[in-house]
């Protein structure tokens, strides 16, 4: 056996899965903000060379997934599961960006917590041994977004304080067991010549536990305000796994949210300063970082799948890699609402997993 259940929603890896590669694409207002210079693409053109916003979120899949694999110096057959979602109906943009993988695939949603929710089950696979290589990937699209859950970006609707920007971008994740690593040398693959020497090298970054997130309703129903209907669940997560794992936030270097924004991250910080925790001094959110909020007209700022997965890729992991930072707890986090719901006056549900991340 590899792992321990630790109280109602953790588990403790025994011999912790290694993240072996990971890939970040971004669109043009991801490509003017503070991490420009980390992603491994970053495309002008928001419709990728595309006719459809749809059809540019599978590009940047189909783009991450083959970036991740170029990294690990491994082909798609030797991926044994992919695990994979993004926000449109059916998973549209996942199942169209990896079909030409032919990998046995398990679609996801989660919302924007989508990263920690594919993590967590590539962590787990892999730790079973069901498998030496897992692929998780997400993705979300300002254009495919809007059109999905507000209005098209042709009906120029104004936009409240409280909203935040969906990021366009696309993240990957090859997940391998405790003794798999990356295969190929990175000098040794031409493709590699534009990827940021930062994000190349993996292989000290493994998930040693997951906290998996349960829904978390505090009957909020802005759905233009999704980073307070988020909170609770963060705090949820947080504190759940404080319990499971016995430890306090002074275990973590960082507890790094996925997509509160400055609203959300406000009133996450509030409701664990209530439970007796205060993560000010190690908090960071992903929606916070990964746009400027005084150049950049973002509001609240960043959300949607892509934010933490993007920033998960191309800031946070080479921190770990490095030593710089040895144990993180990272929480995307996701609004659980449709149009349906949202027009027949439902409340918007939270939800957050918890990966714990450490540099070995």
């Amino acid at each position: 056996m590899n792992e321990i259940v630790k109280g109602k929603q953790s588990l403790l890896f025994l011999h912790a899965p290694r993240i072996v590669s990971a890939s970040s694409v971004v669109g043009s207002k991801e490509s003017e903000g503070p991490l420009r210079k980390l992603f491994d693409r970053a495309e002008k053109d928001d419709l990728f060379g595309a006719q459809t916003w749809e059809e540019a979120e599978s590009t940047m899949q189909k783009e991450a997934c083959m970036t991740a694999l170029c990294k690990a110096g491994i082909s798609a057959e030797e991926i044994r599961y992919l695990f994979g979602g993004d926000l449109l109906r059916q998973g549209i943009a996942t199942s169209m960006g990896v079909e030409d993988f032919r990998i046995p695939m398990f679609g996801l949603y989660g919302a924007c917590s989508t990263s920690g929710e594919a993590l967590a089950l590539a962590a787990m696979s892999a730790s079973a041994g069901y498998g030496k290589y897992m692929l998780a990937v997400t993705s979300s699209h300002f254009g495919s977004a809007e059109k999905e859950f507000r209005f098209p970006l042709g009906y120029a609707n104004q936009r409240p304080l409280s909203a935040q920007w969906t990021v366009t971008g696309s993240g990957a994740f090859i997940v391998g067991g405790a003794d798999e690593g990356r295969k190929t040398d990175e000098r040794t693959v031409p493709e590699m010549s534009g990827v940021p020497e930062q994000s190349r090298r993996f292989g000290h970054v493994c998930i040693s536990g997951i906290t998996v997130g349960k829904i978390v309703d505090y009957g909020l129903k802005d759905s233009q305000n999704m980073g307070a209907c988020m909170a609770p669940a963060a705090m949820d997560t947080i504190m759940r796994n404080f319990g499971d794992m016995g430890r306090t936030a002074a275990y973590y270097d960082r507890i790094i949210t996925g997509d509160l924004g400055y609203i959300g991250s406000s009133i996450l910080t509030d409701l664990m300063k209530g439970q007796g925790q205060d993560i000010r001094g190690r908090h960071l959110d992903c929606g916070m970082t990964i746009f400027d909020r005084e150049t950049q007209d973002t509001h609240a700022g960043g959300s949607g799948c892509g934010c933490a997965a993007v920033t998960l890729a191309a800031y946070v992991l080479p921190k770990i890699e490095s030593g710089e930072w040895g144990r993180v707890l990272f929480v995307p986090t996701g609004a659980l609402m449709s149009t349906v719901s949202f027009n027949e006056g439902a409340s918007v549900p939270g939800i957050a997993h918890g990966i714990v991340l450490e540099h070995f």
